[in-house]
C-alpha cells in the first residue's frame, strides 16, 4: 500500500455559482472543483489516477457560502514530497499557493497542515457554526451584498426572534426542522441560536442569526431561520418554533428561506489527543430516547 499523508485544507468560498457541494455529473460543485484543482496540483494524472477524494466537514446547499470550511485529503507521500518542486517553500505553504493557481476566483484555500490519521474532517468536528444575515431596511440594501444577505419587505422584530429561537436549543430530534434522508437520523444538539441587530461592524443594521450546533441535517438551518421569521414579522407567536420542534413532523407552513443568506464561518474542532475519541463518538447511533425534554412541558 502507499505511503500516504493526511492533509487538513481551509476553505474559504463564494456559493453563488455552485451547485452545492456535493459532486454532481454535469454540474458545477464545490467538491469538484476543489477535487480537481487538487489532482492537477498533486499531478495525480502522471500517476495514472483520478482526482484525489476529500472529506468535508459539512456539505453545503445550493447557494451557502463559506469561510470556515475544512476538509481533509490524503496525499500520496511522494507527490506531498515533490510538491515544492525547485522553491524553499515547504509542501503546506506549495499547496496553498499552487491551489491558488488553479482554483477558480470564488474558491480560496487559505490553510493547508498535515494532520494525523485520527482526524476527520467530518465526524472530528465538535460543533459548525453558521452565520445567516437579513436586511429588513431599504435603506440598508447594498447591491453588492445581494448574493450573501436575504432583503425582506417586513420589518422584523430581533428580540421576539430571539426569544422564540431560545426555546429549541439543546439535544432534539429536528426532524420538523429537517428534509428526511432515509436511514438518517435527525436527533442534534443545538447549542446557540441567537438573534441580534448589531449596532456597528460590517452588519450595522441587519438581522443576524449565529447557529452553533454538534451537526446539522439537511435544510435544518435554513428551516430555523423560517420559523424565526415568522416570529419577526408578526405572523407566530415566540412559541412557534418550538411549537414545530414538539410537532416532530414538517409543517406545510413552515419556511425553508434562501440559501445564499447563510455563511458556515468555523467549524471546531478538539485538541490532536481527542480527535479518535471524538469520531468515535459522532459516529455512534443516536438513540430517540437520548433527547432533552420537549421545551413546551
Amino acid at each position: 500500500m502507499t505511503a500516504q499523508v493526511r492533509v487538513r485544507v481551509d476553505l474559504r468560498y463564494d456559493g453563488t455559482e455552485f451547485a452545492g457541494w456535493a459532486r454532481q455529473p454535469g454540474l458545477r460543485t464545490v467538491q469538484g472543483v476543489v477535487e480537481d484543482g487538487l489532482g492537477v496540483v498533486l499531478r495525480a494524472a502522471h500517476r495514472g489516477e483520478g482526482p484525489p477524494r476529500v472529506t468535508v466537514a459539512g456539505r453545503t446547499d445550493a447557494g451557502v457560502h463559506a469561510r470556515g470550511q475544512v476538509l481533509h485529503v490524503d496525499v500520496p507521500s511522494e507527490a506531498w514530497a515533490a510538491l515544492p518542486g525547485r522553491s524553499d517553500r515547504g509542501p503546506e505553504e506549495s499547496l496553498v499557493t499552487r491551489l491558488a493557481g488553479v482554483l477558480p476566483g470564488d474558491v480560496v484555500a487559505t490553510r493547508a497542515r498535515v494532520v494525523t490519521e485520527d482526524f476527520d474532517a467530518r465526524f472530528s468536528a465538535l460543533a459548525r457554526r453558521y452565520v445567516y444575515r437579513i436586511c429588513d431596511d431599504p435603506r440598508l440594501r447594498d447591491p453588492l451584498r445581494r448574493h450573501h444577505v436575504l432583503f425582506t419587505r417586513r420589518p422584523l422584530d430581533a428580540a421576539a426572534m430571539h426569544e422564540g429561537a431560545s426555546r429549541v436549543l439543546g439535544r432534539h430530534d429536528f426532524a420538523a426542522y429537517c428534509k428526511p434522508r432515509p436511514g438518517a437520523t435527525t436527533i442534534r444538539t443545538l447549542d446557540e441560536l441567537t438573534w441580534e441587530r448589531p449596532a456597528d461592524g460590517p452588519d450595522a443594521g441587519l438581522v443576524v442569526a449565529t447557529v452553533r450546533a454538534d451537526a446539522f441535517c439537511h435544510s435544518m438551518v435554513r428551516a430555523l431561520v423560517g420559523a424565526s421569521i415568522a416570529v419577526g414579522e408578526g405572523r407566530r407567536g415566540v412559541d412557534w418554533p418550538a411549537e414545530l420542534l414538539v410537532g416532530g413532523r414538517r409543517d406545510p407552513s413552515g419556511t425553508v428561506v434562501a440559501a445564499h443568506g447563510l455563511t458556515l464561518e468555523e467549524v471546531v474542532y478538539p485538541p490532536d489527543a481527542d480527535l479518535a475519541a471524538r469520531a468515535r463518538t459522532t459516529r455512534a447511533p443516536r438513540a430517540p430516547h437520548d433527547v432533552d425534554p420537549h421545551p413546551l412541558r
